[in-house]
């Protein structure tokens, strides 16, 4: 379970810096680009799974800061969506969504890392 636990936790990493660097990448001509999408399920993904084990182990949830997470999440993964459906429909992503998509992804970095 251990194991388990250490690799859910890699992925979420991995999916926060996909989504994050992808966006700074991207900063001066704002898009949400394929890797940014795929961060977005991965944190989606990794974090229901993580909170799944969490409830199952022994020690208290904090209920209140899954929530706030997973409506980030959420926010994050719809931004990511639209942002890919208009580069497949041949559109211009708008800036305010290519940043919504990247900076609600560091507003959740920082309620996870700082909330205790």
């Amino acid at each position: 379970m251990t194991f388990l636990h250490a690799f859910l936790v890699f992925l979420h990493v991995l999916g926060a810096a996909a989504l994050v660097g992808g966006w700074l990448a991207t900063f001066k001509t704002p898009t949400v680009n394929v890797w940014q999408w795929y961060g977005a399920i991965a944190q989606l993904v990794t974090g229901l799974l993580l909170v799944g084990l969490a409830e199952m182990g022994d020690g208290p949830v904090n209920h209140a800061k899954i929530a706030v997470k997973l409506l980030l999440a959420i926010g994050v993964f719809v931004a990511a969506l639209l942002g890919r459906r208009k580069i497949k429909n041949g559109l211009e992503v708008p800036t305010g969504l290519a940043h919504g998509t990247g900076g609600t992804a560091l507003i959740a970095i920082a309620v996870a890392t700082l909330w205790v």
